[in-house]
């Protein structure tokens, strides 16, 4: 079996830290830590490069991993602070002389349409980005770049959104709550990212808590939180009260699952 090479490119929720005017502890904290852009991973096996979401910060992103080749883009959802980014996938375009592969449902597809109506032009500009993509939904597993991925419903709030198993690692941001159909999906994974926003609760992510809780009942030994506001606390008290094996996740971390 391949390894997955996986690099956070972003942990932060959609106003990312620092939050613009705010001089909470988080926000003003020097440590590169507490420094979080939209979250987003790019992950790498068998020679190609995939990316789950393409939020506002996806060209600084790609600059700071130095990422070269990008083969598709994964969508969980069609929230700004998840699709925002993908007119910067231009330069891969211009390189490849390619659309840039894209998978997403069909309910994210249409949004997809709306706000980058210009790409999707029958009389399209010449710098436009090109797209093809790809439907998907929780009832079918897919390919992307030659490796299965299992999609994962969960729920953001009364909205739908996907997470992802490929092999032994799952991916899931944005999440509140999840079927004990789909729940099932990820049981025996070794690592996992899930998203914890805050300490307190909110309707449409897990707080601390209640990703803490999921995490126990998933079994799963090593676990990274991700998508967290300035509202969770600083990096380095909140990571010394995790239980073992789960840890807050920060941008620029590599990981790799055997």
């Amino acid at each position: 079996m391949n390894s997955l090479k996986v690099e956070f490119l972003g942990t932060g929720t959609s106003q990312g830290i620092p939050v613009i005017g705010c001089s909470c502890d988080v926000c003003i904290s020097s440590s590169k830590r507490d420094k979080r852009l939209r979250t987003s991973v790019l992950i790498s096996y068998k020679e190609k490069s995939v990316i789950i979401d393409c939020g506002p910060d996806f060209r600084q992103q790609m600059l700071l991993a130095k990422c070269k080749k990008l083969d598709a883009v994964v969508l969980t959802h069609e929230h700004m602070d998840h699709i925002a980014g993908l007119d910067d996938v231009r330069p891969f375009n211009f390189k490849t002389k390619k659309d840039m592969s894209i998978f997403c449902t069909k309910r994210v597809e249409t949004r997809l349409k709306e706000q980058f109506s210009y790409a999707f032009s029958s009389n399209k500009y010449p710098g436009s980005p090109g797209f093809s993509i790809s439907n998907i939904s929780h009832e079918s597993n897919f390919k992307v770049a030659g490796q299965t991925w299992i999609p994962i419903l969960g729920q953001h709030g009364t909205w739908p959104v996907l997470g992802f198993r490929i092999n032994n690692f799952v991916y899931l941001t944005d999440v509140s709550a999840m079927t004990s159909n789909e729940f099932k999906k990820i049981l025996g994974a070794k690592v996992m990212v899930v998203n914890a926003l805050r300490k307190e609760s909110h309707i449409s992510h897990f707080s601390l808590d209640e990703a803490l809780a999921f995490v126990k009942a998933s079994k799963i030994k090593r676990v990274y939180l991700t998508h967290l506001s300035h509202k969770m606390g600083l990096h380095a008290k909140i990571n010394k009260v995790l239980p073992d094996g789960v840890s807050l996740a920060y941008d620029r971390l590599k990981i790799i699952i055997e």
